[in-house]
């Protein structure tokens, strides 16, 4: 994740940093308008399935939840251009 926030401007990683610790601090499995959990997709990194999506503008946040840990674990962030898929982005 860290190799993926250092891809874009010191503004973009403030807003995406805020976001995700507001989003995802409390109930980050509770789906919502900007939060959604992705069926049937293989992350080409490891993780825990299932795994859940965050929108953040054009940015996507990929976590998944440790429930025996209590854990949020942020697996990547992609910026999504219009047109694109999830996958195409990955």
């Amino acid at each position: 994740m860290l190799k993926d926030l250092g891809k874009f401007p010191a503004y973009h990683r403030r807003r995406i940093l805020e976001e995700i610790e507001m989003q995802l601090g409390h109930e980050p499995t509770l789906p919502t308008r900007n939060r959604k959990l992705l069926i049937n997709l293989v992350p080409p990194w490891e993780a825990e399935p299932p795994i859940w999506e965050l929108r953040i503008e054009e940015f996507r946040i990929f976590y998944d939840v440790s429930e025996e840990e209590k854990a949020v674990y942020v697996r990547a962030v992609r910026r999504k251009p219009a047109g694109q898929s999830t996958e195409d982005i990955l």
